[in-house]
């Protein structure tokens, strides 16, 4: 990945000796400006929620009732969203940084923050394609704007600043950015951590002005919600019923999920990589398209079920909890129809919009829960913690992260679904490492460098690009 990644920092260089590192003056004075910087960052990250979640609620509600069209007429995600594909596939085709990476290379490492007009090009991007109702997440982006802004910030100082110490401010920047973003500190702290493949004993110096930022910048989510009362923007599921404890079938159904969620992840992917190969011959012409295309899934779903574009369009982000709380209005047919047209939207906006790849993956596994919770045997809320971990999983390829996220979500069930999860999660990624193809042989290599990425891959190891684990090829770019 190159500087204008959506994905943060590269791993740092550790210093040989963690505990002289933790001791010294210079150590304490990085958790400083991690505590400081957590604060503006994020309240950045913050407005730009706001942003995207206050434009998608003008563009679907508040335009059509200025325009007096009333009722909302069944075409107008169209227009919306074949202007969004228009303006993202500009910034695509004309900004430096190309709006950041597509969602489909998932998260992994890159050669450092984004540069400050590269920035700017994926918080455009970002803002579109979230607003305008792409079914793409907010955590990509927001990865990359907070560490771009601690990086700026460090740099505005003028002084020679080591290399690692950059790096570290500005992991802690992407921490604080997606501090309150999937339910917890400790979710988004696991995220970044296991994407870049942190570990052995420089894991605790490293780590720690992260979580310190992290931690400040939910301090400053609850405080910017009790000011404004926007919301907290934390993926939540709040009044589920009580689960008591999981059984043998259970346990089974696990087995059933993980491989179904691997599958059903290997397919959005296998539709999305002859779809990248057109947007990168003919962005300007390709992304339109797929918008339109997207917003049609939408209105098709909605005319057959009498269900809201919205339950298509988005993230999921929001729509989760609505889907769980309604799970008792929606037919086995229409949870079908739901999956089948996500799955398809997921898969073009994947390659067409700016985003990340995170928040559609657990609404899909949470519709899947809820549609296989009518079968004997599986009960609404450990199918809906195993479908969210099992898909997350797949597409993210961080099994701890989707064990975690699951778990979280489900409050005081969490503790009790935890061993059918991490069941569901493991037999997911196992799976979906089995169902991605072979990596290339060294002696294929040279041709394979040639050729087109198969990106149906799942995320790779973060140490790997999508082109490396494929046997080489370009990237996104």
């Amino acid at each position: 990945m190159t500087a204008s990644a959506t994905n943060g920092p590269a791993p740092p260089a550790a210093p040989a000796d963690p505990a002289t590192l933790l001791r010294s003056r210079q150590y304490l004075r990085l958790l400083v400006i991690a505590a400081v910087l957590g604060v503006p960052i994020s309240a950045v990250a913050y407005w730009f929620l706001v942003l995207t979640s206050a434009l998608g609620d003008w563009l679907y509600r508040g335009l059509p009732r200025w325009l007096e069209l009333d009722p909302v007429p069944v075409w107008w995600p169209l227009p919306l969203l074949g202007v969004a594909g228009l303006l993202v596939g500009l910034l695509v085709q004309f900004v430096p940084g190309r709006g950041g990476e597509s969602p489909l290379d998932g998260f992994h490492p890159g050669g450092g923050p984004p540069a400050p007009l590269p920035l700017l090009g994926i918080a455009l991007a970002a803002v579109v394609s979230l607003g305008f109702g792409a079914v793409v997440g907010p955590e990509a982006p927001l990865i990359a704007i907070g560490g771009g802004l601690a990086a700026a910030t460090v740099r505005l100082t003028r002084r020679p600043v080591p290399e690692q110490t950059l790096a570290v401010v500005a992991a802690a920047g992407s921490f604080a950015a997606i501090s309150a973003l999937l339910g917890s500190p400790l979710s988004g702290a696991f995220l970044l951590m296991e994407a870049v493949g942190i570990g052995g004993p420089m894991l605790r110096p490293i780590l720690l002005p992260g979580l310190l930022a992290s931690g400040i910048g939910t301090l400053v989510f609850i405080g910017l919600d009790a000011w404004t009362g926007h919301g907290l923007f934390s993926l939540a599921l709040p009044d589920l019923p009580a689960f008591d404890r999981p059984d043998v079938a259970q346990f089974g159904w696990a087995l059933v999920i993980g491989v179904a969620a691997a599958v059903l992840v290997t397919v959005v992917r296998r539709i999305a990589v002859p779809l990248r190969t057109l947007v990168e011959r003919r962005t300007l012409v390709t992304v339109p398209l797929i918008g339109l295309s997207v917003a049609g899934l939408a209105i098709g779903y909605a005319q057959a079920t009498g269900h809201d574009v919205t339950d298509v369009l988005f993230s999921g982000q929001a729509g989760l909890s609505v889907l769980v709380s309604g799970a008792a209005g929606y037919s086995v047919g229409a949870l079908l129809l739901l999956l089948l047209c996500k799955s398809l939207a997921y898969a073009g906006s994947l390659v067409a919009f700016r985003g990340g790849p995170t928040f559609p993956a657990i609404f899909l596994g949470a519709a899947g829960g809820i549609a296989l919770s009518h079968l004997p045997g599986l009960p609404l809320i450990p199918a809906i913690a195993m479908g969210m971990g099992a898909a997350c999983a797949a597409m993210l390829q961080l099994p701890l992260t989707s064990v975690l996220i699951a778990t979280i979500l489900l409050g005081a069930d969490g503790l009790a679904v935890m061993p059918l999860v991490i069941v569901a999660v493991t037999v997911s990624y196992v799976t979906s490492a089995r169902l991605a193809p072979r990596p290339a042989t060294p002696e294929a290599g040279a041709g394979a460098r040639r050729s087109t990425p198969d990106a149906t891959a799942p995320v790779p190891a973060p140490r790997q690009t999508v082109a490396e684990r494929d046997g080489g090829g370009s990237s996104s770019r």
